[in-house]
């Protein structure tokens, strides 16, 4: 990184992973779990169970944040089963991670009764953090979990790389730029990426949507500071009309969405406090942007922050 060089700004990790795993769950595990997504009936569908996942595993105040997905699927013999995701993404290992890890596993199956499989996606940078077991014994009495982990840094290499940017599974871009975040500092280097991830999406000729989906994950993964956004968002356009692409408003629709989310939340943490704004994040960021506009003018009269939704 040269002296002059701006600094990339910090990336918010978590929520994109979350929306990457809502939009692209039977992808993400045929790219990082195959053995997992062979054995799914995807044809009974799939259900997010966030709600009972908050009910059963209550995290104690420990000031980091997880991207945490709850999924009910059958097996292909009918039976069904919950697959616990849990995305390490912070830059720090955490000696706890594995213990952590169990007893989420053992409260669901407590709860619930139901096979739970825990799969732990580690996005850190620490080659050394590698957890996949919890081990305990006192006088005989033990514990030995284990669970399928997956470190992306391992794509990182001469080998593997190209096997991300030659699969034709979209939650490849989101392991790449996830790479990316973690790896480049220097802000040039991201937006170089970031343009060539975006151009690998369209490369690969996605629709519409699925285009805009992921663009809002890679955009949020690879933030650029102000003065970089703009030269970004030009070699877009460049690139769109170069290719007569119908998408030229992908830049300003996920830019407007990102945005009009940022605001609201601005608006509910000075009206309540930081707390509420972050218990609110998830909903506020799923939300569309018609319910944005609603909900953004309804703050201004709400005593309390349920009156904004109801």
């Amino acid at each position: 990184m040269t002296d002059n060089a701006e600094p990339a700004p910090r990336s918010d990790h978590d929520s994109p992973w979350k929306e990457a795993l809502e939009g692209y769950f039977p992808e993400f595990l045929a790219l990082l779990f195959p053995r997992i997504h062979a054995g799914i009936d995807w044809a009974r569908g799939y259900q997010f169970l966030d709600k009972e996942f908050q009910q059963i595993v209550r995290d104690a105040a420990t000031g980091r944040r997880y991207a945490d997905k709850l999924v009910g699927v059958h097996r292909l013999d009918g039976r069904p089963a919950w697959v616990l995701v849990h995305v390490e993404v912070q830059g720090e290992p955490e000696a706890a991670f594995a213990e952590r890890m169990f007893v989420y596993n053992h409260k669901i199956r407590d709860a619930r009764g139901m096979p739970v499989a825990s799969l732990a996606v580690l996005a850190d940078a620490d080659p050394r953090f590698r957890p996949a077991h919890y081990r305990d014994d006192l006088w005989g009495c033990s514990i030995d979990f284990r669970f399928p982990m997956v470190k992306l840094m391992d794509w990182d290499t001469p080998e593997r790389w190209p096997e991300l940017e030659a699969s034709d599974n979209p939650f490849a871009l989101v392991v790449m730029a996830q790479i990316r975040a973690k790896a480049s500092t220097d802000a040039e280097t991201r937006k170089a990426w970031k343009f060539r991830l975006i151009r690998l999406m369209y490369d690969r000729g996605y629709a519409r949507e699925t285009i805009l989906e992921l663009f809002r994950v890679i955009d949020w993964l690879l933030r650029l500071p102000a003065t970089l956004e703009a030269a970004f968002r030009q070699e877009i356009y460049t690139f769109e009309e170069s290719k007569q692409m119908p998408y030229v408003t992908t830049v300003e629709r996920a830019g407007y969405h990102r945005g009009e989310v940022d605001l609201l939340l601005w608006l509910i943490e000075n009206k309540f406090d930081a707390d509420t704004a972050e218990a609110l994040r998830e909903r506020v960021e799923s939300a569309d942007n018609d319910s944005l506009r609603c909900w953004s003018a309804r703050i201004l009269t709400a005593d309390t922050p349920d009156a904004i939704f109801h």
